[in-house]
């Protein structure tokens, strides 16, 4: 048949033909040209056998059923075997039994083939230690090797063989939660690999520090077509990207899940999140964004508030940190003192006015009228903690020398490692070491050794609630609500009555009131909105009942005295020095403005870490030769309550324990005995033993983020 290529009702049924072969053909369509043979051709989405997905907003998130990887079901991870629990002292060698199920009592003939003629032929490294490996060494080791069959092939047939119980639980040892191979973690399904921007897949982008991110973006070319589409788009990553970077986030991958963050890199998050909006004519209200911020961060954040102002929006700083005062436009200084003894406006003005008064605990720090004193002598050591071969997260299989008995601070700037070192490695390993709980075991490190003979406790002091509900309070943490109780007990009307200690607890029932159960409020709920919360008509919110509150010590019963701040209450009490015991450390740590009885919920973190420091500093809770862990502990504070918490500090090192502090605060760092600086920058480029000795000694070093900063202080 000949047909004729220019007639239009011709071109009409040919193409309404190939449209009708492709709904049939589901995709597909055969062209038979006579004499010259057959051509397929489809409409589906796919190359080389395979069919894609049509690219959708939908495919690229791992917050849609559509996008989630299959394998991991978009956890990002999967239950598979656990190379540090295979080879968990990674410094040792092949032939020293680094992988620990083919040590000689065990499954020692998997190793043969290697042992002998393969390692001699592939010029594999038996005695080299297994850190030292290059990456396609470990893969012969992990996947094997002509007559080497691997350790992946070994746990694989004790998977097969599903009839043996002893297989199964040697199995059962090595496994654990593995990052997901299918998606590498991003929890992005597979297919989505496939689309490609600048030669990199989103599951590539996401896997990126944010700092080479930008670059990334900042170096992407696409041809004038695609440029006019992704103009605007390209332009909103930058700027967004940019602020990340600015806030001093730019060590953190588009991956991280939000469990994972500090309160502070939050905070931060919600910051640029602001600057990205570009939004004018707001009022943005920041308290204490430097939370866990470097000075070095710190500087870039207030260039951030600058430029937000620049953009015509007012912001409204609660802050503490001197660098972020001298920028401010207006200083309001509110005081004198906490609690009670606060609540005045002590100054309104500018930085240079601020210089000149001499009111109020601010000005006079500002001022060089009252300081922080530098030890005059450093505290020697000889005992001490070794942290070998540390390479969790971002630490790069570091050595860590952690002296005994002194105040040692751990400094860097933010992501550094600091924590993952501290609290990841050192802290669980202790807890492991002295058999006491630990809900997680140690990160990745080779050993712990030194002095260990010399600790008896660990203790890592947070800033989780000191309390599981509302009933909890700072004084019976620190032990001074019974004796309290006792003394009311003790009172003539009491006895009378046959009143003893347990009736002034809000958390019995013959003390409390009925109708709230001594919450001292009543719960009404509400179908489709909050529950509302209304103080008791029966007790007025004073939690106990009428005739326990007819008990007085000198004219105040059980509840005005809880409402009493620990400074009124250390007057109050002045004639019982049981209960001034018990309440002197929370002055000491600067708490003399919270409530006795105050909930727990209603605490800060940092009040609550210092109730904890103030519980060990009672004189009946006080135990020798314990390493407590301080993470940040001047989160909050004032400098006058930063001279507060070093006192408190120094009396815990006087009684024989040793202290170590995760600190980015220049006067605590000026008052270390022994400073570890990690770093030298955050992410990928940290995890380094960058410095460890004396602030005398760092003051000398010519390079350093910590170092220049402490400079200023050691003048």
């Amino acid at each position: 048949v000949v047909v004729d290529k220019e007639d239009e009702d011709n071109q009409f049924r040919i193409a309404d033909s190939v449209q009708t072969t492709f709904f049939e053909g589901e995709g597909s369509c055969l062209v038979e040209v006579v004499g010259k043979g057959q051509k397929v051709f489809s409409d589906r989405f796919e190359l080389d056998g395979i069919t894609f997905e049509e690219p959708s907003v939908n495919l690229f998130s791992f917050n849609n059923p559509y996008g989630i990887c299959k394998a991991c079901e978009g956890k990002g991870q999967v239950i598979g075997i656990d190379q540090e629990k295979v080879i968990p002292n990674q410094q040792l060698s092949v032939v020293e039994g680094a992988i620990l199920p083919w040590k000689p009592k065990n499954k020692q003939s998997w190793l043969k083939p290697l042992l002998t003629v393969e390692a001699k032929r592939i010029n594999f490294p038996l005695h080299k230690a297994y850190n030292k490996l290059s990456d396609e060494q470990k893969g012969i080791l992990w996947h094997g090797h002509r007559t080497f069959r691997g350790i992946y092939a070994f746990f694989q047939e004790l998977s097969d063989d599903i009839y043996s119980y002893q297989h199964g639980v040697l199995l059962s040892r090595y496994k654990g939660p593995i990052t997901c191979q299918a998606c590498k973690g991003t929890r992005i399904r597979k297919d989505a690999a496939y689309v490609k921007v600048g030669d990199h897949s989103i599951m590539e982008l996401l896997l990126m520090p944010v700092e080479y991110l930008t670059q990334f973006f900042d170096k992407l070319t696409v041809d004038p077509h695609q440029q006019a589409i992704a103009a605007r788009l390209l332009r909103e990553i930058r700027d967004r990207l940019g602020y990340l970077e600015q806030v001093g986030l730019g060590y953190l991958t588009l991956n991280r899940q939000a469990a994972t963050l500090s309160g502070g890199e939050y905070q931060r998050i919600k910051l640029a999140t602001s600057l990205g909006s570009t939004l004018v004519g707001t009022m943005y209200i920041l308290d204490e964004p430097t939370v866990g911020l470097h000075p070095r961060d710190t500087r870039r954040l207030t260039d951030i508030l600058i430029a937000l102002k620049h953009l015509g929006n007012t912001v409204i700083v609660v802050e503490h940190e001197e660098m972020v005062m001298r920028a401010a436009d207006q200083l309001i200084d509110i005081g004198p003192e906490a609690g009670s003894g606060g609540g005045e406006l002590i100054f309104q003005g500018d930085w240079e006015a601020l210089t000149k008064c001499k009111k109020g605990h601010t000005a006079r720090y500002m001022n060089g009228l009252a300081t922080i004193a530098v030890p005059t002598k450093r505290r020697s050591w000889k005992h001490k903690l070794l942290i070998q071969q540390a390479h969790e997260n971002n630490l790069k299989h570091i050595d860590v020398t952690i002296p005994l008995g002194v105040l040692t601070v751990v400094t860097g700037v933010s992501g550094s490692g600091k924590s993952t070192l501290i609290k990841d490695i050192l802290y669980p390993a202790l807890r492991k070491h002295l058999k006491l709980y630990s809900e997680n075991g140690p990160g990745k490190f080779g050993g712990l050794s030194g002095d260990l003979d010399k600790i008896t406790h660990v203790d890592f002091v947070d800033q989780n609630p000191i309390g599981q509900s509302s009933r909890s309070n700072p004084i019976s943490y620190v032990g001074a609500y019974e004796p309290i109780r006792n003394l009311f007990a003790r009172q003539p009307l009491a006895r009378e009555r046959g009143y003893y200690a347990g009736h002034f607890s809000f958390n019995v029932h013959w003390g409390c009131c009925e109708e709230c159960n001594g919450e001292g409020e009543t719960q009404i709920e509400m179908q489709f909105m909050a529950d509302v919360f209304l103080p008791c008509e029966s007790c007025g919110g004073k939690r106990f009942k009428e005739e326990i509150r007819e008990v007085t010590y000198r004219d105040k019963s059980i509840d005005e005295v809880l409402v009493m701040t620990v400074d009124d209450a250390l007057g109050f009490f002045a004639d019982e020095s049981y209960v001034v015991e018990k309440l002197l450390p929370l002055k000491e740590v600067g708490l003399g403005y919270i409530q006795l009885g105050q909930s727990s919920n209603s605490l800060s973190g940092g009040e609550a870490q210092r109730v904890k420091l103030a519980s060990y500093l009672v004189k009946d809770n006080r135990r020798e030769h314990t390493l407590f862990i301080f993470d940040e502990p001047t989160t909050g504070l004032h400098i006058h309550d930063i001279n507060k918490l070093l006192k408190a500090i120094y009396a815990l090192i006087k009684e024989g324990n040793s202290v170590i502090v995760i600190e980015h605060n220049m006067e605590v760092i000026k008052c270390a005995d022994w400073i570890i600086d990690l770093g030298p920058e955050g992410g990928e480029r940290g995890g380094e033993l960058v410095f460890s000795g004396t602030p005398e000694e760092m003051k000398e070093l010519k390079e350093g983020h910590t170092a220049q900063y402490l400079k200023e202080k050691l003048r």
